[in-house]
């Protein structure tokens, strides 16, 4: 593992409480009062560990005049869902690209503000409306829930981008990190087979260590030994807890809307650009994908961060390679837009 990491990640109290040993042990299963133990002590476990990103970026924000917020509820079955949309000022014709974001957590966890100061951020620098989607969480709200609040998500964008300053024409681009990749890899395919989409087709997938099927190896990797059983202990992600959170999320492995490889077809699919940690368990999941795009004729980039673990830069955003993974990203979404 990266030395710069691991001193950081030795001493670090975050990574020594009894509530995160629990939460990557604690049974799945509800109890009788309905509860579910792993998903309470994970939610508590989880905060501390994003908070330094949050701090990092909030650090750099641009001036509050150079953007605007507004929040969009829309409807979805069964409630109601908000959007946060980060709209930048200055157009000369008043309208900009578009990022529709997935957050991550492991489909029980997350939301809208983990990654809110980075995306004002990217939304200023690039100049590009950024859509910050609060879809709902398993347990409480079973698969596939979640995946249809984040379609409806996406449908509302087609429909409305020009309620919120949007020209799809300059780029509608979809992304996410890790539980959040996965939604915005399923939802390139419904996109690209959805009649509401047929005049304004999403333009590209930013995918950061995504999360696409958990029973597979890369073709190319066939004679390593899986990354999920070389780093089942983590750090930050372990085996145990990735097989206890896709229980929770209750999907059946073979369904495309969970495991998005086994769509029938990756063709037709917009330009991708994914990333992935070589100490982490979900590492082979990033290699598969950016090869099954590959033969399926699907432009790609990809970035492998060799030595770091599952969400190294959430914990530590001020090291070297974390640096280095914002600003590759800000150059895919470049590229994703056209703009190099």
């Amino acid at each position: 593992m990266d030395s710069e990491f691991l001193a950081l990640y030795k001493d670090d109290p975050r990574f020594k409480t009894d509530v995160v040993k629990a939460a990557s042990t604690a049974p799945p299963t509800g109890t009788s009062s309905g509860k579910w133990p792993m998903v309470e002590l994970a939610r508590v476990a989880g905060q501390p560990l994003i908070a330094d990103f949050k701090k990092y970026y909030e650090e750099r924000l641009p001036p509050a005049s150079s953007y605007r917020v507004e929040h969009k509820n829309i409807p979805v079955e069964g409630g109601t869902i908000v959007l946060r949309c980060i709209i930048p000022a200055g157009a000369e014709d008043g309208s900009y690209p578009v990022l529709v974001w997935y957050h991550g957590g492991a489909w029980i966890m997350g939301d809208i503000e983990m990654d809110d100061n980075h995306l004002r951020c990217l939304a200023v620098d690039l100049q590009i409306v950024t859509v910050n989607v609060d879809y709902r969480l398993a347990p409480e709200y079973p698969f596939p829930i979640g995946i249809n609040d984040s379609f409806a998500s996406l449908k509302w964008v087609a429909e409305n981008a020009s309620s919120i300053q949007v020209s799809l024409a300059k780029g509608f681009l979809i992304g996410g990190d890790s539980a959040g990749s996965n939604i915005a890899a399923v939802l390139a395919h419904l996109a690209r087979d959805d009649p509401v989409f047929s005049d304004c087709k999403v333009t590209g997938q930013c995918l950061r260590q995504p999360s696409v099927h958990p029973d597979h190896h890369p073709y190319r990797h066939r004679s390593e030994p899986r990354s999920i059983e070389l780093f089942k202990d983590g750090p930050i992600l372990t085996r145990e807890g990735l097989l206890q959170c896709r229980a929770l999320l209750g999907a059946p492995l073979d369904d495309p809307r969970a495991s998005p490889y086994h769509f029938p077809s990756h063709a037709g699919l917009p330009r991708a650009f994914i990333t992935r940690n070589g100490h982490d368990g979900l590492r082979d999941d990033g290699r598969l994908w950016e090869e099954v795009l590959r033969d399926a004729g699907v432009e790609t980039r990809a970035v492998e961060y060799e030595g770091f673990p599952h969400g190294f830069y959430y914990a530590f955003p001020q090291i070297s390679l974390a640096v280095k993974m914002d600003r590759d990203m800000r150059e895919a979404l470049r590229w994703l837009l056209g703009r190099v």
